[in-house]
């Protein structure tokens, strides 16, 4: 499709337009980070044979995992909070 048969946009639809591109982003974020924590936490702590439940060790492993990740996470978010108040 040429950009000569696209519509001109209003103010409003491009506004919709720029919220839901944002919204979109986010998810996109969220999702990587979920993919890293799975990773990261799977290949730390996944040592045995995979079976059909994990071990204690393995599913302590992988709850400690996520809880670090978490207050990694939220421990960021407050660090960029603070610095956009000061500026």
């Amino acid at each position: 499709m040429s950009a000569a048969g696209i519509p001109q946009l209003d103010e409003a639809s491009k506004k919709e337009l720029e919220v839901f591109l944002e919204q979109e982003q986010a998810k996109a974020k969220l999702q990587a980070s979920i993919h890293e924590l799975t990773n990261t936490c799977w290949n730390t702590c996944i040592t045995g044979s995979i079976s059909s439940k994990f071990s204690k060790s393995e599913a302590q492993c992988l709850e400690n995992c996520v809880d670090r990740f978490l207050d990694s996470s939220l421990f960021i978010v407050k660090q960029i909070e603070a610095q956009k108040q000061q500026i």
